[in-house]
């Protein structure tokens, strides 16, 4: 017996689909209900699209201004943190370095000062074109009543007429004695007229502030609770005040006692380090 025809099996017709996706009889589109929803449909994906667009414009009006703040604050930092340097292109001939401070700077206790004080090391970092020049005195203080006012001295007047154009001012380790602190409210002051009365020389010098180095151990009076705890902050909010770079030589030579024989002055090696730390500060890193 010849075998029958299998029947192979149809696609779904459009009205039985459009019968499963409206749950009932079959809807032809260009009947009342279809067209119905179809606008309904539409209607819904315009209000969606509106209000997606809506708060797109709202997020922008309220966040844009808000980064736009946070990218200029970003900018500022970046400016702000940017460290000032001496460019010798800057000059022409001999470029003069005074380094002001007291006996640290001079080099009291240091082996063979006239070799290994910081600022003749410093003056063979810097190289040929600089002449650095050693204004410290031992005992000198920044404040004006202090028991050897650094501003009173001949040598202050031997630095006026030397006209540097980069000043390395390290002033505050004798201050701290108890005869000299008792004018701690004048310190602030007299550091300010300091630095305009440098400001207003002819050489126009660059100026950076050294914070004191670190004292292990009371001795003459000098002491680290008023060096680190009274003025250091003092410095660093005068340097902030008239936009003075700082150069921390406490945080340089700190947990180096081995380099302090006296506790007070660095020997050879801490006056190396120290001309070290202002080379470095003086190329803007």
């Amino acid at each position: 017996m010849a075998a029958l025809p299998v029947p192979l099996p149809t696609s779904p017709s459009w009205e039985e689909g459009s019968a499963r996706r409206f749950g009932g009889g079959v809807l032809r589109p260009w009947e009342p209900g279809v067209l119905w929803r179809r606008k309904i449909a539409g209607l819904l994906a315009t209000a969606r699209v509106r209000f997606i667009l809506q708060t797109i414009q709202r997020m922008k009006r309220l966040f844009l201004p808000a980064i736009g703040l946070a990218v200029s604050i970003w900018v500022a930092g970046c400016a702000n943190t940017r460290k000032p340097a001496l460019h010798a292109s800057d000059y022409q001939g001999t470029i003069r370095v005074a380094c002001v401070g007291d006996s640290i700077t001079y080099g009291a206790g240091v082996e063979n000062r006239e070799n290994n004080c910081y600022p003749v090391v410093l003056g063979k970092l810097l190289g040929a074109r600089f002449d650095v020049r050693n204004f410290g005195v031992s005992g000198a203080t920044l404040l004006k009543n202090g028991d050897l006012s650094y501003c009173k001295l001949p040598q202050f007047e031997h630095l006026t007429e030397f006209a540097p154009q980069v000043i390395i001012l390290a002033l505050g380790t004798h201050d701290s004695k108890p005869q000299n602190w008792k004018y701690r409210e004048q310190f602030a002051g007299d550091l300010r007229a300091m630095l305009d009365r440098f400001a207003a020389w002819a050489s126009h010098p660059k100026i950076w502030l050294c914070f004191p180095p670190p004292v292990y151990e009371t001795r003459w009076g000098i002491n680290e609770a008023t060096v680190n705890g009274e003025i250091i902050p003092l410095i660093r909010a005068i340097a902030r005040e008239k936009k003075v770079p700082i150069i921390d030589l406490h945080q340089a030579l700190s947990d180096r006692p081995e380099y302090f024989p006296d506790q007070i002055h660095p020997n050879a090696t801490g006056a190396g380090m120290m001309a070290m730390t202002i080379f470095t500060a003086l190329q803007g890193r």
